[in-house]
């Protein structure tokens, strides 16, 4: 089942945004960021200290904001595939979202 996020509009290039999704007890954090060519979506958790990835709401990315990061360790990930690729963790990924879980609106 798909779930309605936002607006594809509301979402600007080299942007991102969190949201929770589910009830207390089953609670999904996941967030979306867009790029040049796409959106993608991510669970909330670095591969690395299994904490969420930011401190401050909707800051997923990088000053430059060519990467996702990790406020924790500064770890730094591709925008379109997650792979880590500085710090802690590099070569590891963060777990995508399948595409049937998330819809933005045109």
């Amino acid at each position: 089942m798909s779930t309605t996020l936002c607006r594809l509009d509301e979402l600007e290039v080299f942007d991102a945004r969190g949201f929770v999704l589910g009830e207390t007890g089953a609670r999904r954090k996941l967030f979306v960021v867009r790029d040049a060519d796409g959106v993608y979506g991510y669970e909330n958790t670095c591969p690395h200290s299994r904490g969420p990835l930011e401190w401050v709401e909707h800051q997923f990315l990088s000053l430059d904001r060519g990467h996702i990061q990790c406020t924790q360790h500064g770890a730094l990930f591709q925008l379109h595939d997650g792979l880590c690729v500085y710090g802690p963790c590099v070569g590891e990924r963060l777990t995508p979202v399948a595409d049937g879980d998330i819809l933005l609106l045109d």
